[in-house]
């Protein structure tokens, strides 16, 4: 090994991977190291060694890069919500395009030109969704942050630039009125205390706020006089709900909610079209970039009249309501039973008569789409989660050949893994980033196939 853990080595930082970590090499050996960017020349401690690869950590910067820039945060080094906050906002964009691109270079024949990540014009305070764990910091006092990177320690926030405005100063309300009537709070350790997460939720285009407070128990005490002080502090807040999560677990929610004020959802706009938001459901945390996002792919999609469409992994049926228009029928498919109840909720509330939604296994209910109901759609829609799509889906997908396949991803990785499967009967005609987690390592993308 040309490394050993614990030397400091001084290296140049050749190249930045996907993650958006610097990528050195001693003697051909393969060193990641988080925080510096290609150009720059650092000294790094070796923190971990393995059989191909290390990990470094910098410890000085001999040379910058003209694309660094002073971090405008004070903890997201160990918050790890947003990895290039160090680099200016325009070149993140260029190394989420380059980092798309190296994946096709490397996996595709057909090695398609990735297009510029599609920005934001302002890459801030846009998520519309926040979830603060709750604790007792090192005196024995209730916080409420967000957890330091692949820990569970809560590093208390004084401003993040990520979030909604509102969503913080909502929970921070939350937590002066726990600590001012002393209510427990959960300890993940022993698993006492009540109160685990607050929550919130902001419908950006209406201003409709919720707030979800998930605890450990059954019941919070003075209630009926939170609800009160949490509507007279903010107004806009049009439901507070109780979520009960009682299990030892990393999952945030529980499945039950308790509607302590208003009908248990919020409303937002997204193009033409309302959509109701309910605790549990999966709503897309950046709407203005989701908009665009949407735009992209159904205009991709090129959707006539008399064309079937099916949208695979449909959530709460966003994207299938913005392709229905257009099309003759949608069919939206998804594994989360409350969000195909909200799919169908907001299909009637923006008067679309032509879209059908089936909770289940996407695997499963396309399957039987196909070859048992001998549905065949011309065009098929997926945004299937991290890890892609199944191999059944993929063989399903090349049996029936739609004349379109449109893929929505949020893993590059995986996006590229499932092209390399249908490039041989699909010319994969565009890539095109889009920038959804502003200063995060997290790249959407939308990849438009056409049967050859």
């Amino acid at each position: 090994m040309p490394v050993e853990k614990n030397q400091e080595y001084i290296v140049e930082i050749i190249d930045n991977g996907y993650e958006g970590e610097g990528i050195a090499k001693i003697e051909n050996f393969t060193i990641f190291i988080p925080n510096s960017i290609k150009g720059e020349k650092v000294r790094i401690l070796i923190v971990k060694v393995l059989k191909s690869h290390a990990f470094g950590k910098v410890l000085e910067i001999i040379k910058t890069s003209e694309y660094r820039k002073e971090s405008d945060c004070e903890t997201y080094k160990r918050c790890g919500g947003c990895d290039l906050r160090h680099i200016k906002y325009e070149e993140t964009l260029r190394m989420k395009q380059n980092a798309v691109q190296s994946l096709v270079n490397k996996t595709l024949e057909n090695k398609v030109k990735v297009e510029e990540t599609l920005g934001m014009e302002n890459p801030y305070n846009y998520r519309n969704k926040a979830q603060y764990p709750v604790g007792l910091d090192k005196e024995g006092k209730p916080i409420i942050g967000v957890f330091a990177n692949r820990t569970h320690e809560i590093i208390p926030i004084k401003e993040c630039l990520i979030q909604n405005k509102k969503s913080e100063n909502l929970a921070k309300f939350v937590l002066e009125f726990i600590k001012k009537n002393n209510i427990s709070v959960y300890n993940e350790k022993t698993t006492k205390g009540l109160v685990r997460h607050i929550v919130t939720k902001i419908g950006i285009k209406t201003n409709e706020i919720m707030c979800i407070i998930v605890i450990n128990g059954r019941n919070i005490p003075k209630e009926k006089e939170l609800v009160s002080e949490i509507l007279k502090a903010f107004p806009e807040v049009k439901t507070i709900v109780k979520n009960i999560n009682t299990k030892n677990t990393n999952v945030i929610m529980g499945k039950e909610n308790i509607n302590l004020y208003g009908d248990g959802y919020i409303k937002d706009k997204l193009g033409d079209f309302v959509f109701k938001i309910s605790p549990l459901s999966f709503y897309q945390v950046n709407p203005i970039q989701a908009e665009k996002l949407y735009n992209i792919a159904v205009k991709g999609a090129e959707i006539s009249k008399d064309d079937v469409v099916f949208d695979l992994y449909c959530g709460i049926g966003t994207i299938s309501l913005f392709m229905a228009k257009y099309a003759k029928k949608v069919y939206g498919i998804e594994i989360v039973e409350d969000a195909i109840k909200d799919a169908k909720e907001n299909s009637k509330l923006n008067n679309i008569k032509n879209s059908e939604f089936i909770a289940g296994d996407v695997e499963i209910v396309l399957d039987d789409l196909i070859n048992k109901k001998k549905i065949i759609p011309d065009i098929i829609m997926v945004d299937p989660p991290r890890k892609g799509l199944d191999n059944k889906s993929i063989n399903n997908i090349l049996k029936i050949s739609p004349k379109k396949v449109v893929y929505v991803s949020c893993n590059p990785a995986t996006l590229v893994r499932d092209l390399k499967s249908l490039e041989e009967k699909y010319e994969i005609k565009t890539i095109k980033p889009v920038d959804m987690f502003p200063f995060s390592k997290h790249i959407e993308c939308v990849s438009v196939l056409c049967l050859k």
